[in-house]
């Protein structure tokens, strides 16, 4: 069993000291001569330690030479110690950050290396993300995501891509949650935007030719904590994530009016009137062919590949109706007639076959 610490010790008494002090808070009143005697020391060198925990508040002493040495009651005595070491340690915290600062600069190498900082400020992530727009000029990378501290509808992007920036962006269904905002993403995908939808993603990033990247640290809608990196180790790391992100992605199809997918052609004149050459029989038989071929080979319409991409993101029924001008009852009846063409039951399996066909 090993002896206890010095209870004093940050005091400054050594373990002599602290058993000379317990030893007067024992007895009471001690002479010199008596402390030196129980503890076998010189004089001179009992005293000198009687007067160092005097010199602490801890004894006592009247003004004759040969006064004793009382001990002060330790509830006060102890307790200005002890509020006397709380204040050095103070200094020495509040003395750390200006010597960190010192030590960065001392130990710094000489050539620059890539700088990483963090913007808690709303307006300065906005202005970051706006100034990397202007810096790009060859790719422009963005996870698109609440909560947002600039406008959804931001119209520099379209400057952006008609400098021949690749701009590819991810969605959630978070993302097409504000009013008007699936209309703006088609707007987008017009001038350029390559864009796709995944059901979730884990930050807010945005990456400026593979050279600056500005990354939210929380999402919790309160605070807008973000990073401004250069560090090349940490923008391939981020370039890597979005590329994964995006290979599990769905198209966000063109909505644009495809009206010509779905009017009948119009028929030959010379043909009108004109019996079929393999009589009635055989067209029969040649429409029930084609009919089949066609269940097989079509291609989804633009409001299908809309409704399986919003589907599939994970929007809820009355967000996707309001995105696409039409009552959540019609997109009901509209989803159910996809998934029994599809031979689906549940959104992930309507998902995986639309996937296998081609359609998103």
């Amino acid at each position: 069993m090993t002896d206890a610490p010095p209870l004093l010790d940050l005091a400054g008494l050594d373990g002599v000291s602290e058993r000379i002090y317990l030893f007067v808070v024992h007895r009471g009143a001690t002479s010199v001569v008596d402390a030196a005697e129980r503890f076998e020391l010189e004089f001179a060198d009992a005293h000198s330690r009687l007067e160092a925990m005097r010199d602490l508040g801890l004894l006592s002493r009247g003004l004759s030479d040969d006064a004793d040495y009382a001990p002060v009651d330790p509830r006060y005595a102890l307790s200005a110690v002890t509020d006397r070491l709380s204040d050095r340690i103070t200094r020495i915290r509040e003395r750390i950050p200006a010597l960190a600062d010192q030590f960065d600069r001392s130990t710094a190498p000489d050539t620059e290396t890539p700088e990483t900082r963090v913007v808690s400020d709303p307006d300065a992530v906005a202005n970051w993300y706006v100034r990397l727009q202007h810096q790009a000029t060859r790719e422009f990378l963005v996870f698109d995501r609440p909560p947002y501290v600039t406008s959804r509808l931001e119209p520099l992007e379209a400057v952006v891509l008609d400098r021949g920036v690749s701009w590819r962006a991810l969605y959630t269904a978070g993302s097409f949650e504000p009013e008007g905002s699936w209309e703006e993403a088609n707007r987008l995908a017009i001038q350029g935007e390559q864009a796709r939808i995944v059901p979730a993603l884990p930050v807010k990033l945005v990456i400026a030719d593979r050279s600056t990247a500005l990354v939210s640290l929380s999402l919790d809608g309160v605070r807008s904590d973000a990073i401004v990196t250069e560090s090349q180790p940490l923008i391939a790391a981020l370039h890597d994530l979005f590329e994964f992100y995006w290979a599990r992605g769905h198209a966000i199809p063109d909505s644009r009016d495809r009206a010509e997918e779905l009017a009948p052609a119009a028929a030959d004149p010379a043909e009108i009137g004109r019996p079929s050459s393999g009589g009635p029989s055989a067209a029969g038989s040649s429409a029930a062919v084609t009919s089949l071929e066609d269940e097989r080979m079509r291609s989804a319409t633009g409001e299908e590949k809309a409704i399986l991409a919003l589907i599939a993101s994970g929007l809820k029924d009355e967000s996707i109706a309001r995105q696409l001008g039409m009552s959540p009852r019609s997109l009901r009846r509209r989803s159910h007639e996809l998934f029994v063409e599809l031979g689906a039951t549940n959104r992930f399996q309507a998902g995986a076959e639309a996937a296998r066909r081609g359609w998103v």
